[in-house]
Order: C-alpha cells, then structure tokens, then sequence
C-alpha cells in the first residue's frame, strides 16, 4: 500500500478532514492527500504541507519540555485554532503525520483514523 493510499483512505473516512500529510520533522513533504479542491483550498491554500512545517516547529518544543519534566516522547499533539484544528502523530524519530481538521469535524475520529493509519505508515517506511 501506498503512502497515497493510505493518507487518502484517512482522508475519505474522517468526518470534517480537510488533509492528511507525511512529511519529515523538518518540514520536507513526504506525500499529502486534501480533500475536495475547494474544502482544501479555502483553509490550507492547497497545501497542508506549509501548515505542518510551520506548526511542526512546536514539536520540537514540546518535546524539550516533555525531556525537561520527564513526561517521556511525544507522541500525539492537537492544536485548536478558530478555523481548523491541526493533529501530529509521531510515525518515526524524523518522520511525522498531521491531519487538518474542521472545527465541526470529529477529532476523535480523526485520531483513531490517525493511529490506525500508522503501522501501515510503518511498512512502508
């Protein structure tokens, strides 16, 4: 399976998904999958890429305060804005999945959708 396959099957599935985007801790895209052009385009001006580069800086961040109080990894964070909501997953050390979401959407959904989507993620790695 596809890294296409899979981000587009958590795509169609999750209620309110805008995208679904692997891409490096750094920001470099891997593979993105939007939904309908103009859902898509309104919110994330084609590219989910941009807003997961941008936000994905705070993954580093949290990760740093997490070290410092001894919470461990990081492994998932949501970020609520008034427009969409923003989900991380770590896949890998470098490698990260991120799924923008309507503020109606189902974000337990969405997560479940995310969570089931990483071992297949994985093997293809």
């Amino acid at each position: 399976m596809s890294f296409e396959t899979i981000l587009r099957s958590l795509v169609d599935e999750g209620k309110g998904i805008l995208g679904a985007a692997l891409m490096e801790s750094d920001g470099i895209p891997i593979e993105q999958a939007l939904a309908e052009p103009s859902d898509a385009d309104d919110l994330l001006g084609g590219d989910l890429t941009v807003a997961g580069a941008e936000f994905g800086r705070i993954l580093s961040e949290v990760a740093k305060a997490s070290d410092a109080i001894g919470g461990g990894g990081v492994s998932e964070i949501v970020i609520g804005l008034a427009r969409l909501s923003l989900v991380f997953a770590r896949v890998e050390e470098e490698v990260v999945l991120v799924v923008a979401l309507r503020p109606e959407g189902n974000l337990g959904q969405a997560r479940y959708l995310m969570r089931r989507s990483l071992m297949a993620i994985r093997q293809e790695l």
